[in-house]
């Protein structure tokens, strides 16, 4: 489109006009000369003139051209593992019907090819260039990669084409995104970036929401094992198995064992069938460890014909199975607040097992069936009997518990309106063993009142005597002072069961008493085992008046010297982990620390950890302190395997100990334990950006129309040519100029 346009000086015709009419005066000869002559110097006046007007008129020629932008065009081929599931049309994978529909799409990619240009990327992880030739993209044979990270390649290949204007990006893919960190970025954020520059995202979904179901698969999706077990204590082990494509076959499944580094042997197994497809079916089985120890465990299930992943077919942790760990019988007769602040101190310690059991004396069925069993010796270290009349015993039991008190075990009686002499264990075999005699007049009757003369009312302070003061169960603090000091400010005892003085057995120790005529806390030996008379009740007091510490370490310290375990050395070194399984990449914190034979923190021991990676090698480890503990972290976990933790732990430059923790990072098919495509994630994407989410077999009409349809792509370029700011103007008026007054001269007129 051509047109002329004028813009006069000033915005004025009017001065144009009025300049033209002064310039006509130049017309105007007063020589007299012959006609040939003026009218030649009329016609050079006449040039002039017209050629001023022409300037001041500014005439500009305007011509508009319609110019198309270069563009891009992006195509990112999804080369992930998960392409490989054959659930597309015909049986053919996902990646063939990819490909054959790439081939199919070379001529439209060609001829686009020639107005733009055309880039093209395979992903997994990250995005990698292809080369493309006359509409041929150079692909993999097969797909390989173990990440799908849709959002990362997307923003990979925004960023290497940066300042290009796109014709679109076409994503062919499964649409679920299957990423460790930091490439798990999520896909919208991308797509919401493209919508913010203007560019459509053109998906293509590939393969079936049902995934793997349609190509069959057996997978272990949940093992729950605590953490720790005592030697020959039963080991429960629960899970979870997934059943896709095998329904009524049956399916063994399996529990592994560590019997030595390296060597897994099977210990339980079951069998499992599923009904339907995609069943998760429960899993239960369990295993007594018989050695101490650290150990891997498996939950296996049997790999099955035509499965086209196996890595999915097991899952391990890892267990501790401790050594010499503490097994306690606390038997109650009234559910009094005492039992559950003991029952919570013992508890807190990983080495001391608690069975509690409440006794009702007034009901039979409250009696556990295998009470006779466990008096038998060597059943458990120690034995707590609270607040239960000796009625709730039968036949042999009580002879039985003093036998095994004879043999090594320890027993403890507590305070209670129905403990000692009162509940009537004056007539039983526990006169004999317990360190207080007993006269059997002193019986409380179950339904009667309480008998006042039995108890001694509160408050008692309970303080250590000279030979407490030096006893392992009474050292709450490091120093004397310390210890005299915390047991100044306890809390008082509500009441205790009274213990004459003169009816403390000889060679049985008073560790603590509330004066001199009031014994709370008697000590002695019975055969090879301990016993202790505790008086009190109510040290759940310590603990609501800010000393729980305190009143833990007392119960805990009375359970280990009563199972003779008070001569450990310092130097409990220990490891902790939130949990003893990882994904790979994933980061694994851990918290490790000393303990005194009491269970105290160590709070001034040295740390030193490494890690012994999978393939043997270590390395050392940064520890820092937080707060009250010692934490480390672990980000090298990209390798599948076993790893170790190695803590070792000085004070002062002695060694404390040394200990060890293992974990494991599991093989995991990020692509194939779960392949389901994800559809409807790329018809959003897609939205998000106001593109579209087609069949693949539309591809090449996409790419047809994109070709053709560039109307956004054309823009109106103007040309402005001026003529009265030109040399040429200039030179033809000064020559017209020159000319005239050259004649002039030359005739004699000037």
């Amino acid at each position: 489109m051509t047109r002329f346009s004028f813009n006069p000086v000033g915005d004025s015709y009017l001065l144009v006009v009025v300049a033209a009419l002064a310039l006509l005066g130049l017309l105007v000869l007063r020589e007299r000369v012959a006609a040939p002559r003026r009218a030649a110097l009329v016609a050079l006046r006449i040039g002039v003139i017209v050629l001023i007007i022409l300037a001041m008129l500014r005439p500009t020629l305007i011509y508009t051209e319609v110019k198309r932008q270069s563009a891009t065009l992006i195509v990112l081929v999804d080369q992930s593992r998960s392409m490989s599931v054959p659930d597309a049309v015909g049986g053919r994978t996902r990646w063939e019907s990819l490909t054959r529909s790439l081939a199919a799409a070379e001529p439209a990619l060609a001829k686009l090819a020639e107005d733009f240009e055309l880039k093209a990327y395979t992903f997994d992880s990250k995005a990698r260039p292809v080369e493309v030739r006359d509409g041929h993209s150079t692909l993999p044979e097969a797909p390989e990669g173990k990440e799908t990270a849709i959002g990362f390649a997307l923003e990979e290949v925004l960023r290497r084409e940066a300042g290009k204007r796109l014709l679109g990006v076409i994503v062919l893919s499964d649409g679920a995104q299957r990423a460790y960190a930091p490439r798990d970025l999520p896909p919208q954020t991308a797509s919401a970036r493209l919508k913010h520059l203007g560019y459509p995202l053109f998906t293509f979904p590939l393969g079936q929401a049902r995934g793997l179901g349609e190509a069959k698969d057996v997978a272990v999706k949940q093992l729950l094992v605590n953490r720790s077990v005592f030697v020959k204590n039963e080991l429960a082990v629960a899970g979870q198995v997934r059943v896709d494509g095998f329904v009524n076959r049956e399916i063994p499944l399996r529990l592994l064992f560590e019997t030595s580094p390296g060597a897994m042997e099977p210990v339980a197994e079951q069998t499992l069938s599923a009904t339907v497809d995609g069943q998760l079916l429960p899993i239960k089985l369990s295993y007594a460890p018989q050695l101490p120890g650290e150990y891997k465990l498996t939950l296996e299930a049997v790999g099955q014909p035509g499965e086209l992943v196996t890595t999915n077919n097991r899952l391990s942790t890892f267990v501790n199975v401790l050594k010499g760990g503490l097994n306690v019988l606390y038997l109650e007769g009234a559910l009094r607040v005492e039992q559950k602040f003991i029952r919570r101190a013992l508890d807190a310690s990983p080495d001391i097992n608690v069975d509690y059991v409440l006794i009702d004396p007034r009901r039979a069925e409250t009696r556990p069936g295998d009470m006779a069993e466990r008096f038998q010796p060597g059943k458990y270290d120690v034995y707590l009997l609270g607040d239960l009349d000796a009625t709730a015993f039968a036949g042999d039991e009580l002879k039985d518990l003093a036998e095994a008190t004879n043999r090594g075990a320890g027993l403890m009686m507590l305070g209670g309106f129905h403990s000692f002499a009162p509940g009537g264990y004056a007539a039983t075999p526990l006169a004999d063993v317990l360190p207080v005699k007993m006269n059997r007049f002193d019986r409380q009757p179950l339904d009667g009142p309480i008998r006042g003369d039995l108890h001694h009312a509160g408050p008692l302070r309970m303080r250590p005597t000279p030979f407490g003061l030096l006893h392992f169960t009474l050292m709450l603090a490091g120093s004397r002072e310390e210890n005299l000091a915390v047991w100044s400010q306890l809390s008082p005892l509500e009441g205790a069961n009274k213990f004459k003085p003169e009816r403390i057995k000889p060679g049985a120790l008073v560790l603590a008493n509330a004066g001199s005529n009031i014994p709370l806390l008697v000590a002695g030996n019975y055969g090879g085992g301990r016993v202790m008379a505790f008086a009190g009740d109510t040290t759940w007091r310590w603990s609501m008046r800010g000393f729980d510490t305190a009143q833990k370490r007392f119960w805990r310290q009375l359970i280990l010297w009563l199972a003779r375990k008070d001569q450990a050395a310092e130097g409990a070194v220990w490891v902790r982990l939130p949990k003893r399984r990882f994904a790979p990449s994933q980061r694994v914190e851990f918290t490790v620390g000393a303990r005194s034979a009491s269970g105290e923190p160590i709070p001034d021991a040295t740390y030193k950890a490494q890690v012994v990676l999978p393939d043997g090698a270590r390395r050392e480890l940064r520890l820092m302190r937080e707060d009250e503990q010692t934490a480390g972290s672990l980000r090298d976990t990209q390798a599948a395997g076993d790893y170790a933790i190695e803590v070792t732990a000085t004070r002062d430059g002695e060694p404390l100990g040394s200990a060890r923790a293992r974990f494991l990072v599991f093989q995991q098919d990020l692509e194939l334990d779960n392949a389901a495509a994800d559809t409807s994630s790329l018809e959003n994407l897609a939205a998000i950006t106001g593109g579209e989410s087609l069949a693949v077999e539309q591809l090449g009409d996409l790419i047809e129309r994109l070709a053709t349809q560039t109307e956004h792509l054309e823009v109106e370029h103007e040309t402005k040519r001026t003529f009265y700011d030109t040399w040429l103007l200039l030179w033809a008026v000064v020559g017209l100029l020159g000319v005239e007054w050259f004649l002039r001269k030359r005739w004699g007129l000037v």
